[in-house]
């Protein structure tokens, strides 16, 4: 197997970036914003992201365009780019550097053979390697998390560390409110490596732990479980439960300690819509009924006539 790129002593002049999601914008305008010259981006294929038929850019792609920059959605556009100007002399390929952040996607070892990478991984590494880092490390209730930048390996979220940096994560944060603060951590992190090269790297030490994927059952509410659980279900968005036959989403809720009230049980106290846990009981204040926009509880309560007393759909499948 032949070995990957290794990566700049000194500053890079050149960046290819890879990146999808929304929490990759911010990097990339920062590389812009600082000067560095990116020659291409490389990010997910156009997909339908509402409920029309219209296929719609990654949020990558979107800045990447009005940024006026080259985008491609193919891997190997980045490996012709490198080869052409290593050919050509045209540009010190030593000074290329390849920036992952949230790519989705595997690298190809040709890739990383031609082209030096470093990618933002938002976890303290090698806890929650893989696809949610920051969905898991709130929902497991983790105390704190934060930024590392690794060089791309084979393996995946496997790379030695470059730098890294730690932050405490509240017991209130949302998963947006969470990610914006990592995404501006890791800024300083990136532009400090990609101006002054990788000097040493270390090792990742430790078990690995994997950040799959967030699938239905990670947030369908069990009122059998801790109030505290549901509560972090709700935080990361999505989290979801059955009444009446229909799915009922819960957007924002607080926990409220020493409130006895049966498991499952919907109760209005003072106006306000409380249900009760295996633990507590969590105050909803607002959701979303399918099909529905989405209101404060009192006012789902009231329209759709439920009696106290009544039960969420435990066992709806």
């Amino acid at each position: 197997m032949k070995s990957i790129a290794a990566l700049p002593k000194g500053r890079t002049e050149h960046v290819i970036f890879f990146g999808t999601p929304e929490i990759a914008v911010g990097p990339l305008r920062a590389l812009v914003e600082a000067g560095f010259v990116v020659d291409l981006v490389v990010t997910g294929v156009d997909k339908r992201r509402g409920r029309g038929s219209q296929t719609s850019p990654s949020p990558v792609k979107e800045a990447a365009i009005e940024m006026q920059l080259a985008v491609t959605h193919d891997v190997a556009d980045a490996i012709a780019l490198v080869n052409k100007n290593r050919a050509n002399n045209s540009i010190d390929t030593n000074s290329y550097l390849g920036v992952v952040v949230a790519y989705g996607h595997i690298i190809s070892s040709e890739a990383l053979q031609v082209l030096p990478m470093i990618n933002i991984h938002y976890s303290l590494l090698p806890r929650w390697r893989g696809a949610a880092p920051v969905e898991r490390a709130i929902l497991e209730g983790d105390r704190e998390t934060g930024v590392s930048i690794i060089q791309v390996a084979q393996q995946l979220d496997a790379g030695n560390i470059i730098a890294q940096v730690a932050t405490d994560i509240s017991q209130t944060e949302t998963l947006a409110e969470l990610r914006s603060r990592l995404e501006a951590l890791a800024e300083p992190l990136l532009l400090d490596v990609c101006q002054n090269g990788v000097s040493s790297s270390r090792p990742q030490e430790g078990e690995p732990i994997v950040a799959k994927k967030i699938s239905p059952t990670d947030v369908r509410l069990s009122f059998f479980g801790s109030a505290e659980h549901a509560c972090r279900q709700i935080r990361i968005g999505g989290a979801f439960s059955y009444i009446k036959g229909k799915r009922l989403k819960v957007l924002t809720a607080e926990r409220v300690s020493g409130m006895t009230i049966g498991v499952g049980e919907i109760h209005l106290v003072n106006g306000q819509v409380f249900v009760g846990f295996g633990e507590d009981a969590i105050h909803l204040q607002t959701v979303q009924l399918e099909g529905k926009p989405s209101s404060e509880a009192s006012s789902w309560f009231n329209g759709a006539r439920i009696n106290v007393g009544e039960r969420f759909d435990e066992q709806h499948q």
